[in-house]
């Protein structure tokens, strides 16, 4: 067997069939409600329960990524704005315009993450604005993650609709 008909062997383009994909999916969208702005989730609720060092922690930690973000954000958001919309638009025309089944596979789960992103980006900013303490910033965080699981919720219901149309379409055809 030559090697690229064993790369490709390996490493099937055929995402929606592969089950590495779906792997992959539900690994992305279990990290992304984990981990609410760089916190993970256990330790917004032991700070919650226990207070405390606990709760020093949780917001010695929230202060880090929060400064983190904005940074990012003030020094190359622009730029990052413009890199990640032309690769999402990249992604959309070559999955869906050119029908190549690994942009739509790519596209549906890096399109949600761009707007959890974005979400995430602009409560970074709400809490540094506003200071918010205490249970509101347990409460504001918590609402964060719903909102994230929520997109997470579409987006894994979308995914599966789009690849069982598309393994459909690969059956009949």
């Amino acid at each position: 067997m030559e090697f690229p008909a064993l790369v490709y062997e390996l490493i099937d383009l055929r995402s929606f069939s592969n089950l590495w994909y779906w792997l992959t999916l539900a690994l992305t969208w279990s990290r992304a409600s984990h981990w609410i702005l760089g916190v993970p989730w256990d330790m917004v609720q032991r700070a919650r329960r226990n207070g405390g060092d606990a709760e020093r922690d949780f917001r010695d930690m929230l202060r880090v990524n929060l400064n983190r973000i904005d940074y990012i954000f003030g020094t190359a958001g622009h730029a990052l704005v413009a890199i990640v919309s032309a690769l999402l638009t990249m992604l959309a025309v070559l999955g869906f315009g050119y029908g190549i089944e690994f942009g739509q596979a790519v596209f549906l789960i890096a399109f949600p993450l761009a707007i959890v992103g974005a979400l995430s980006v602009r409560m970074a900013g709400r809490i540094r604005r506003d200071g918010s303490e205490g249970t509101a910033l347990h409460r504001r965080l918590a609402r964060h993650r719903m909102t994230v699981q929520a997109i997470g919720l579409v987006s894994i219901f979308v995914t599966g609709c789009w690849g069982m149309l598309m393994n459909l379409n690969l059956a009949v055809l």
